[in-house]
């Protein structure tokens, strides 16, 4: 009599991978949204919001401080979501939507309020594939 066994197939995708790549994403992500803001600038958009200058290293502490709790997120969904994955991107889309509210009514020009909004989408498009990939299904 013999027994056949199957093997469960190995998660690889390890809480220090989803750092990593999550850590790399939020540099990454930093730079970018430096750099849009920088080319808006140089194009002459205005960075003041209600009358005040944003610094262009003001967009990068922005998108590190909330792409790590973005990643806090991605480690707690991974604990417990069923469905960490698409829990993830579902909940950073719409956290994404949101962000772009205040973009939209604060007081600052239309030029200046459409860069606003494409240093969060820039932003987005970087993380939010990052994290995923290192979250399971």
């Amino acid at each position: 009599m013999s027994a056949t066994t199957i093997a469960a197939p190995r998660i690889t995708t390890t809480t220090g991978s989803l750092l990593g790549s999550g850590v790399v994403a939020t540099v990454l992500a930093s730079g970018a949204t430096a750099v849009v803001a920088a080319a808006g600038d140089a194009a002459g958009i205005g960075l003041e919001v209600g009358g005040a200058p944003i610094p262009v290293l003001g967009f990068a502490t922005a998108t590190a401080f909330f792409s790590v709790i973005g990643l806090v997120l991605a480690v707690v969904l991974r604990r417990f979501a069923r469905h960490p994955r698409s829990t993830f991107v579902r909940s950073t889309v719409v956290l994404t939507v949101l962000s772009l509210v205040p973009d939209v009514v604060v007081d600052a020009t239309s030029a200046t309020k459409v860069l606003l909004m494409l240093t969060h989408l820039v932003a987005a498009a970087i993380v939010i594939p990052a994290v995923a990939r290192r979250l399971g299904a």
